[in-house]
């Protein structure tokens, strides 16, 4: 058995996060307005109950390094070399994790402190939930 990396997975987060400039709503929402591009990453029975954000691309967590690396055979459209992403998740665990394994294979990311409830909380704007998965949720 190989030794653990990381003695719990608050260890794990924290090694994650320290690699992040994780943004508070508001700053979020000010990187997509400048270009950025949101993705959420929350399963479908999330984001019915949820909600989501105008403009995000619903990719969920098991296919996000291969739709949004430039080089994968599999990536979406918007997955430009550079192209800058916010990763969201409900509350801001696993979009931690998810950035952090982006900007492992070169793909620049971020993700919101406190996810998409932190974004409603912030009144920032939201929609009723149920975009499918490889859709942007519609404006």
């Amino acid at each position: 058995m190989t030794a653990p990396r990381f003695g719990s997975v608050d260890d794990l987060l924290a090694d994650a996060r320290s690699r992040l400039e994780r943004l508070d709503p508001p700053a979020a929402a000010a990187a997509i307005a400048a270009g950025a591009r949101l993705v959420d990453i929350r399963p479908t029975w999330q984001r019915r109950a949820e909600g989501e954000i105008r403009g995000a691309h619903i990719i969920e967590r098991n296919h996000l390094e291969w739709r949004l690396d430039p080089g994968s055979d599999s990536r979406i459209d918007a997955a430009a070399p550079g192209q800058r992403w916010v990763v969201i998740c409900s509350e801001g665990y696993t979009s931690s994790l998810a950035a952090d394994a982006l900007n492992s294979i070169g793909v620049p990311a971020t993700d919101v402190v406190g996810g998409f409830r932190a974004w409603r909380a912030a009144d920032l704007p939201t929609t009723d939930g149920g975009t499918e998965p490889e859709a942007d949720v519609g404006h």
